[in-house]
């Protein structure tokens, strides 16, 4: 199965010049989906975890199913305002802009190991803000996958400089 073929460019979205990857047609096949947690939960062996952290929004999405495979817990970074109580807080920078992620600040166990789990890695900007949420909880960052790696926009190369071993299921 080519799970490339369930992910779409829609050009021009959400701003003019950006090609934007669509997951929702993988979302819709119970087929792709299903193979396609298989995998990441494959790749997700790299490294040993405690936590997945699925990153706001469709990261949600693969790190909620891979708890199934895995035996860890699920923590959530959303963007402001969405979590009650302390928060963590990180601004980072976006291939169309700016955005910010939170974490409860009391979630994250200290020295726990956390894995970063996301859709696309396109900038890296948006696992770099995850991974520091996570260290300034007092917690390791053990790596970081997501299904797509946009490979031309450098963000694996990016994440590599603040040693984040970052593993991809698809590329292109």
């Amino acid at each position: 199965m080519n799970l490339i073929d369930y992910l779409p460019t829609v050009p021009d979205f959400p701003k003019p010049g950006i090609m934007f990857k669509d997951i929702s047609p993988l979302l819709a096949d119970h087929r792709a989906l299903k193979h396609a947690m298989r995998q990441l939960y494959e790749l997700s062996l790299f490294c040993q975890y405690d936590y997945l952290l699925g990153i706001e929004s469709r990261g949600f999405i693969f790190a909620s199913a891979l708890t199934q495979f895995s035996n860890s817990g699920l923590i959530l970074a959303r963007k402001p305002n969405k979590l009650p109580m302390a928060t963590h807080k990180q601004t980072y920078g976006l291939e169309y802009g700016s955005d910010s992620l939170e974490i409860q600040q009391h979630i994250v166990p200290k020295n726990a190991r956390v894995l970063l789990v996301d859709d696309v890695l396109a900038t890296g900007g948006t696992l770099l803000a995850a991974a520091q949420l996570i260290r300034k909880a007092g917690a390791e960052v053990c790596g970081a996958i997501v299904l797509l790696e946009i490979t031309e926009l450098e963000g694996k190369k990016r994440l590599g400089h603040e040693a984040i071993e970052t593993k991809a299921l698809l590329s292109i």
